[in-house]
């Protein structure tokens, strides 16, 4: 990097700090902070939610696979999501946006106190924030790897810098200051992206290379097939199910984007936008990884520093510097969309219960304990990331794809699986053995019984298992013992209606659930 490319880098870091200063005129109170008070546009939640889904792990760890494996990395990420959301637009989406517009939510797991009981609620809750700061800290990582490969600066240094400017716009702006960084990071995105693959497309033509022989090259052997390696049939299958939930909600800071729209039917055509990009937008970004084993060789043995090294020999500066910040554009916006949600979890759904204090918090005490939490999170998840190369965590791909992805589905099977009607019989007796089941049966599968398999378990068993185990528990658990009391089947006509002519929701005596159903 020279000094135009830090120019570069510096002015965003510069935007994004401006855009929060705007935002937090928008913020004022929690219901604006988390959920953008139900005022966001469909085509900005849809361009949010899918900006929220990426990270610099894409550049790492997938560029790793990309540069392999091929294509196996588009049609075993990229596009199970986008179908995955597809299908999520009429099953969740709307849905999820009732709990803000029909039961006066501000947390995606706030209505779990209503719908099942207050020990169901906090089981995920606490789960999902744990789960939440291993995740974000393997992203913190992942872009401090990138920034060390350009700059030379140590891991640690990386991560605090990333950080500290997320930590400034998202806690001041809140979910108003995520989706409009988001959108000016999808513009710069789109712009790098294109730079990037045309940078690719002339160097191939140098070396007299044509865009659909290159797939011919002895370097690109196999890259064409579309499921190779460890990433089989099965684990397509798995992938699908699993970010089914994820992408849907289950990882909480995509169910915002939906709760942030105006109406049920916006939530649904945010979701449909962002299907429609992960379907295509990937394929511009994935296409200079697939080629990258015919311009550099990679000096890790996983190959996630390909692309990096293919950027710096590419483009001129200038160009290198706005590649870069589209490295820390992805990250930053999952990570501070991720802070929000688990802000929002802490303050609407833990802090009540632990403190009677905060049960009793104005908009303004409400507002500035959202705005520490998020901080705390996001420091939390730093120093998680300074972690993520160690023995325990290994790799930055091990922690999102078998850690995220293995861990989701028991906390994400009760709180998704809540709103549907033809799950109505199951209720805290399945959600909470099926959440404890699928938590034992990713130990299992992940540690002794890996332990003890020649070769380990495969990866698609190791992330579909517990969802597996948590799905069928939770569906056979609700006929066995069905509990689909009237309050119960109340808050789920809720969700999955419009207008006022159903019961409405009882306030449970539990201490600290009066902040639930409050409009």
């Amino acid at each position: 990097m020279n000094s135009l490319d830090w120019a570069v880098l510096i002015g965003y870091f510069g935007v994004m700090v401006a855009i929060g200063v705007w935002s937090h005129k928008r913020v004022d109170n929690v219901s604006d902070f988390f959920t953008a008070g139900g005022k966001m546009p469909w085509w900005l939640s849809g361009i949010s939610h899918h900006m929220s889904g990426y990270s610099a792990v894409m550049f790492t760890g997938y560029a790793g696979i990309a540069y392999t494996y091929g294509v196996t990395s588009f049609i075993t990420w990229s596009f199970p999501i986008a179908l995955g959301i597809a299908i999520g637009s009429k099953l969740f989406a709307p849905r999820i946006n009732r709990l803000r517009s029909r039961l006066h939510v501000a947390s995606p797991l706030e209505y779990l106190k209503n719908r099942y009981n207050l020990p169901t609620q906090q089981a995920l809750a606490w789960s999902g924030m744990l789960l939440k700061i291993v995740d974000v800290g393997a992203k913190w990582a992942a872009i401090a790897t990138l920034l060390s490969v350009f700059t030379g600066i140590s891991l640690n240094q990386g991560i605090l810098i990333t950080g500290a400017i997320t930590a400034v716009y998202c806690t001041i702006g809140g979910l108003w200051a995520d989706a409009l960084t988001e959108l000016g990071q999808f513009v710069i995105q789109l712009l790098a992206g294109v730079a990037m693959f045309v940078a690719v497309v002339l160097k191939l033509n140098d070396k007299n290379i044509g865009f659909f022989g290159a797939w011919d090259e002895p370097a690109l052997h196999g890259h064409g097939k579309p499921l190779v390696g460890p990433y089989g049939t099965v684990f397509l299958l798995a992938f699908l199910f699993i970010k089914l939930f994820e992408y849907n909600g289950g990882m909480l800071n995509q169910a915002q984007r939906y709760m942030a729209t105006g109406s049920a039917y916006e939530a649904e055509r945010s979701a449909r936008l962002s299907a429609v990009l992960w379907l295509v937008w990937p394929v511009v970004l994935f296409f200079p990884m697939w080629m990258s084993p015919l311009l550099v060789h990679a000096q890790k043995p996983d190959g996630s520093d390909s692309y990096a090294l293919m950027t710096e020999q590419l483009l001129p500066h200038g160009l290198l510097g706005l590649v870069i910040v589209g490295f820390f554009s992805h990250t930053m916006a999952m990570c501070s969309s991720d802070a929000n949600a688990i802000a929002a979890v802490f303050t609407r759904d833990v802090a009540p219960v632990l403190s009677a204090k905060a049960r009793a918090w104005g908009e303004r005490s409400g507002l500035i304990a959202a705005r520490i939490t998020t901080v705390v999170f996001l420091g939390l998840s730093m120093a998680v990331a300074t972690q993520v190369n160690s023995p325990t965590l290994k790799d930055i791909i091990t922690v999102v794809i078998k850690w995220v992805a293995g861990l989701m589905g028991p906390i994400a099977i009760p709180m998704m699986l809540g709103l549907l009607r033809p799950f109505r019989r199951s209720g805290p007796t399945a959600a909470l053995t099926s959440w404890a089941a699928g938590l034992l049966a990713f130990w299992l599968v992940n540690y002794p019984i890996n332990w003890n398999v020649d070769g380990g378990v495969p990866l698609q068993y190791q992330v579909s298992i517990p969802l597996a185990v948590s799905l069928v528990l939770y569906i056979l658990i609700g006929y066995l013992k069905p509990e689909d009391t009237p309050a119960r089947l109340a808050v789920i006509e809720k969700v999955n209606t419009d207008g006022d002519a159903v019961a409405a929701v009882p306030v449970p005596a539990t201490a600290g659930d009066d902040v639930v159903g409050a409009p």
